[in-house]
């Protein structure tokens, strides 16, 4: 369903609204309140020969416009609160009108609305300061009604933190996976875990502390990409293509419940174009992303649907990050 920008505003103000972040009426009347990513600047550390974050993190709108977030950290700190080269935390929800960030004065982690409006502070203990924000990483659910916390070192000891926004419930991830990230309704995680067996088992972890999980095939636990549908346990499994061999990346569908494994379609791609994002639509749609542009030249996202029964592909947008990019987020990512 198209909406008008106005309509689109009015339901983006209603959504944001639930979570406790309401725009301002000049925000909300400016355009479009849909980021589609977020990018920023590299500078030179010409002692070190290496590049580091800089500058203000730039939201990449849906209407064409760039917003500065002045607010956001350029740098993430490290367990003593120095500054690190790498870029400070932030995140945009799938549906583009939700932006969480680490806050440049205190690096606190905050949520607020695309275009702006009031700022939701979220509790400091979500970020243990003996860790810094260095090894942290952040994930808005499609709506941006959830964010998740999940540190990148120290998995034994540090759980991940998936918290409701609007009312600050906290819910633990237990510190032993890697995130692939929330379901298409916001009401799951999906991680996969490592076991000593050098199998692996993936887990959908839902809201009210429950979870869903199974050691898959290997072409599930070696696929490039996993992400979970809003039932929980429908989970779409990317296969790399292989340029070499002249096969493009395959599509495959597994039930987390089941195990039932469905049989595999080719998507209508290059050998060399397996997307390094993929995310379902509350209505069942899959969605991929391809970027091409190496570091140093200007970055092309390509957006697509995907028809999981045959592997057709029909590009839903196309836009670039600029060439001075440090790092980029795509919304939902």
């Amino acid at each position: 369903m198209r909406h008008t920008s106005a309509t689109a505003a009015l339901l983006a103000t209603a959504v944001i609204g639930g979570l406790g972040i309401i725009p301002t009426t000049a925000h909300a009347q400016a355009g479009s309140s849909e980021a589609r990513a977020a990018w920023i600047k590299s500078c030179d550390d010409k002692k070190n020969e290496a590049g580091y974050a800089c500058g203000h993190w730039q939201l990449v709108m849906r209407d064409g416009r760039k917003i500065a977030v002045k607010d956001a950290a350029a740098n993430g700190v490290d367990g003593k609160g120095r500054k690190v080269e790498y870029a400070g935390l932030f995140a945009i929800s799938g549906d583009g009108h939700v932006i969480a960030y680490e806050r440049a004065r205190d690096h606190r982690i905050v949520v607020r609305g695309t275009t702006g409006g009031p700022v939701k502070v979220l509790a400091a203990s979500l970020v243990p300061k003996r860790y810094g924000t260095d090894s942290a990483s952040l994930y808005l659910s499609p709506k941006g009604d959830r964010l998740l916390i999940d540190h990148t070192d120290d998995h034994e000891r540090v759980p991940g933190k998936v918290v409701t926004i609007a009312t600050g419930k906290v819910v633990q991830v237990p510190a032993m996976g890697e995130v692939r990230g929330f379901s298409a309704d916001g009401d799951e995680v999906l991680t996969k875990d490592y076991n000593s067996d050098n199998t692996s088992t993936l887990i959908a972890y839902r809201a009210d502390g429950g979870s869903v999980k199974r050691t898959p095939p290997q072409v599930v636990a070696n696929a490039a990409l996993t992400t979970l549908a809003a039932d929980g346990k429908t989970v779409a499994v990317i296969v790399s293509g292989d340029e070499d061999a002249k096969k493009a990346p395959r599509l495959r569908i597994y039930d987390l419940e089941t195990g039932d494994l469905s049989a595999g379609v080719d998507l209508a791609l290059k050998p060399g174009q397996t997307p390094y994002l993929a995310r379902w639509s509350g209505d069942g749609q899959l969605t991929v992303f391809l970027q091409s542009g190496e570091y140093g030249t200007t970055a092309v996202v390509r957006v697509l649907t995907a028809d999981v029964r045959t592997g057709a592909v029909t590009r839903t947008d196309r836009y670039s990050i600029s060439k001075t990019r440090y790092t980029f987020s795509v919304a939902g990512e």
